[in-house]
């Protein structure tokens, strides 16, 4: 009797190992959905975010603000000529 019940302990705890990997599988696919589903930003939204992105990074010396200058402009010209 004492191996039935390490044979159902130990099944049991597989089976609920798979149950909780198939759920987490199917959140993730839930998530990746909703991602690829959503509308695009505004094209002015995402400048704004370039914008501050950029400044931020000329606060921390990470670029020069010429460098943030000709970046943000690059891509500009590529989010307007999406939208």
């Amino acid at each position: 009797m004492h191996r039935r019940a390490v044979r159902y302990v130990t099944s049991s705890t597989a089976a609920a190992g798979t149950i909780a990997t198939a759920a987490s599988s199917v959140a993730a696919a839930a998530l990746a959905a909703s991602i690829i589903l959503s509308p695009a930003a505004a094209a002015s939204s995402r400048l704004d975010g370039v914008h501050a992105d950029l400044a931020r990074a000329v606060q921390l010396n990470q670029v020069t603000e010429e460098q943030a200058a000709r970046f943000e402009a690059k891509l500009a010209g590529r989010i307007l000529e999406e939208a």
